[in-house]
């Protein structure tokens, strides 16, 4: 039986990836005097790839990434009004409307009376806090986890911490490889919610996972129903 159900935050609850891709596109067209949009992309993403292990997740590291990817693109000729350029982005982003997706409102009230609602976020601890508060869903959420990493380690912490067995903990989100696989490995249900466009480092070639316990939705309204069918052993 069913006892809690956690989500994802970003791109799961409110709309993010969407933002980056934005900082992005103006990263590359500040930089397009040295190089093709192509190859600034590639360049920012495998910055990012680099860097995880060193700032983790989060619009900072991003930040830090865009100034490092900077650097290297202009041979350090790069001056400090578009380093500048690139801090004020940053801000833009950390200061940027939180907007819940489409129906997360009316799933949240509908499951809320009945199940214990928790959010598991990976990033910065501080970004995700103000986040969390600023789209006005806080007070749904009895638990609150910001973590570093999402792996099957992750969630056995979490499920030992809130004295739950696997069975009776389902996790929502929009990345297979971090909300959805490490849930699987230790025996949670997990619910794939995807969502256009997803960061390259959050996708898996590896299809659709085979597992009773893994379901996919095309959007969160659709979750209380499933959750109903669950708990009825329908």
């Amino acid at each position: 039986m069913i006892e809690v159900i956690a989500f994802d935050a970003d791109d799961t609850l409110w709309h993010s990836e969407s933002l980056y891709t934005m900082t992005q596109e103006r990263f590359a067209r500040l930089l397009s005097s040295y190089h093709d949009s192509e190859s600034i992309h590639q360049e920012l993403y495998e910055t990012e790839k680099r860097n995880l292990k060193l700032f983790g997740y989060g619009i900072k590291g991003f930040t830090l990434s865009m100034i490092e990817t900077a650097i290297e693109i202009t041979d350090g000729q790069i001056c400090g009004e578009d380093i500048q350029t690139i801090l004020d982005y940053s801000k833009e982003m950390l200061q940027a409307p939180v907007q819940p997706l489409e129906h997360v409102v009316e799933m949240l009230n509908q499951l809320a009376n009945s199940y214990s609602l928790m959010l598991i976020s990976k990033g910065d601890l501080f970004d995700q806090e103000t986040k969390l508060a600023r789209s006005g869903l806080a007070r749904y959420f009895q638990i609150v986890e910001i973590v570093s990493e999402k792996l099957p380690a992750t969630y056995e912490k979490v499920l030992l911490k809130q004295n739950l067995l696997a069975n009776q903990f389902m996790m929502v989100g929009n990345s297979l490889r971090s909300d959805i696989l490490p849930v699987l490995a230790v025996g949670g249900h997990a619910v794939y919610i995807p969502y256009h466009p997803t960061w390259a480092h959050e996708v898996v070639e590896d299809g659709v996972p085979q597992s009773p316990n893994y379901y996919e939705l095309e959007n969160i309204g659709q979750l209380p129903d499933l959750v109903k069918k669950l708990s009825s052993g329908r």
